[in-house]
C-alpha cells in the first residue's frame, strides 16, 4: 500500500492518458448510427410485441430470460458511449453486503470491494439494498453497476465518482442526495489507496473518464451536479434516466479555459427530465453534443445552456416551457456576448416546442446546409412520451420481461 505522502492529489497513480485520441469518434458519423438504430427499432415493432421503438431498451427488455443474459447489456449502448463494455467481459460479482464501513479495507461481499477490483466484473445485488457510502466509491475500470432485479438506492453519502479510468456501465440504480465526502484515505484499487480532498457531492462525477454509459437510473436532490462528466472525460452516453428534484442537473466541461474538454463527446438520449429540475440538462463547454428524443417536462432557468463554443445537436426533444413568463427559452449561452455566441453551433432540429418554449440557434445551426448536414431527424418528437415512458431504474423480475 502506498504511503499517505505519495497518494495525495486525487489519486495520481491514475493517469489521464487514458483518455487517448482513439476514443474521439467523427460525431456526425456517430449521429448517424443513433438515426439507424432508431430506424432499425422503428422497423422491428411488428415483429417484437414488447418493442417500444427505443433501441436500447428493444435491444434487450422483449428477453423474458434477461436475468440470465445480463451482460448481454453490454451491447446495447448507442451513441458516443457505445463502445463501453463494463464487465461484459468478467466474472459475475453479487453483493451481500450493503455496508461501508472501511473505504482502505473493504469487506468482500460489499459494493466498495468489487468496484476497485483490476479484472472486469458484473456487479449485481442479492436483494434489495440501500448503500449509504461512507466515501466516494472510486471505480476501477472495466466494472458494471447492474441493480436489475433489485431495488438498490446509493443514498445518503458520497456517491460514485469515475475518475481516470474506462469502460464503466452504471445501470438500474436510485442515486440520491449525495453529499460530499474527503478528507480522508480511500482505496481504488487492490494496490493503491490515497488522500481525497473534500469532493462535490455529485450522483455520478466522471473526472477524466471515457466510454462510459448511465443508464435507467433514478437520481435526485445531490449536493452538486447529478450527472458531471470534467477534465478530459469523452465516449460518454447518458440514457434513460429519470431526474428530479434538482437545481443543478448536469455540468459537461471542466472550465471554460480547460481546452481538453475540446474532445468531449456525449449522447443525451431518451432521459426525462421531471419535476423540480431547475437548470444545466445539460450545461456544456467546448464539445460535442448530441441530444436526441428527451422529454423536458419541468424547468426554471433554462434547459440546455452552454459557453466556450460548444457543438450542440438537439434533435426530436420535447420541449414544455415553464409557465413564468421569463424562463420560456430553452437554451442559454452563457458567459459571452451576443457577437460571440452567435458564432456557436447550437441547432435545434425536430424539436417539440410546447406553452410558448423556443430554442435560440446560432453559428451554422441557425442556417439550412447546417441542418441536411445529418441524415433523417431522430424519431419523431411526438413520441418521444412513449420513448421515455419508463426512463429510471425498472422493475425487473426474474422469468420474465423487463
Amino acid at each position: 500500500m502506498a504511503p499517505p505522502f505519495l497518494s495525495l492529489l486525487i489519486l495520481s497513480l491514475f493517469s489521464p492518458t487514458l483518455i487517448s485520441a482513439t476514443t474521439i469518434q467523427h460525431p456526425q458519423h456517430t449521429v448517424q448510427e443513433v438515426q439507424r438504430s432508431l430506424n432499425d427499432s422503428r422497423r422491428n415493432l411488428g415483429f417484437l410485441s414488447c418493442g417500444t421503438g427505443n433501441p436500447i431498451d428493444d435491444c434487450w427488455r422483449c428477453d423474458p430470460n434477461w436475468e440470465k443474459n445480463r451482460q448481454r447489456l453490454a451491447d446495447c449502448a448507442i451513441g458516443f458511449g457505445k463502445g463501453a463494455v463494463g464487465g461484459r467481459d468478467g466474472k459475475i460479482y453479487v453483493v451481500t453486503d450493503s455496508g461501508d464501513d472501511d473505504a482502505v479495507n473493504p469487506k468482500p461481499g460489499t459494493l466498495r470491494y468489487a468496484v476497485i477490483q483490476d479484472e472486469p466484473l458484473w456487479i449485481i445485488f442479492q436483494r434489495d439494498m440501500v448503500i449509504k457510502l461512507k466515501e466516494e466509491l472510486i471505480m476501477n475500470s472495466f466494472k458494471t453497476i447492474d441493480g436489475r432485479g433489485a431495488s438498490v438506492h446509493i443514498a445518503g453519502g458520497p456517491c460514485i465518482t469515475i475518475q481516470y479510468v474506462t469502460n464503466i456501465i452504471i445501470h438500474g440504480i436510485n442515486i440520491h442526495d449525495c453529499k460530499p465526502g474527503g478528507n480522508a484515505m480511500v482505496r481504488s484499487s487492490p494496490r493503491h489507496f490515497g488522500w481525497r480532498t473534500i469532493s462535490d457531492g455529485d450522483g455520478v462525477s466522471i473526472f477524466g473518464g471515457s466510454h462510459v454509459w448511465v443508464d435507467h437510473c433514478s437520481l435526485s436532490n445531490c449536493a452538486d451536479g447529478l450527472i458531471d462528466a470534467i477534465m478530459g472525460s469523452t465516449a460518454i452516453t447518458l440514457s434513460n434516466n429519470y431526474m428530479t428534484h434538482h437545481d443543478k442537473v448536469m455540468l459537461l466541461g471542466h472550465s471554460d479555459s480547460y481546452e481538453q474538454d475540446k474532445n468531449m463527446q456525449v449522447t443525451i438520449a431518451f432521459n426525462h427530465f421531471g419535476e423540480g429540475l431547475v437548470q444545466r440538462m445539460p450545461r456544456c463547454r467546448h464539445g460535442y453534443f448530441h441530444v436526441v428524443n428527451n422529454d423536458y417536462t419541468h424547468w426554471e432557468m433554462y434547459a440546455i445552456g452552454g459557453s466556450a463554443n460548444p457543438t450542440i445537436n438537439s434533435q426530436g426533444n420535447r420541449f414544455l416551457a415553464p409557465d413564468r413568463r421569463f424562463s420560456k427559452e430553452v437554451t442559454k449561452h452563457e458567459d459571452a456576448p451576443e457577437n460571440e455566441w452567435k458564432s456557436w453551433n447550437w441547432r435545434s432540429e425536430g424539436d417539440l416546442m410546447l406553452n410558448g418554449a423556443f430554442f435560440v440557434a446560432s453559428g451554422a445551426g441557425a442556417s439550412s446546409s447546417y441542418a441536411r448536414a445529418s441524415s433523417l431527424g431522430a424519431r419523431p418528437s411526438s413520441v418521444v412520451a412513449t420513448l421515455t415512458t419508463n426512463a429510471g431504474a425498472l422493475v425487473c423480475r426474474k422469468g420474465a420481461r423487463c
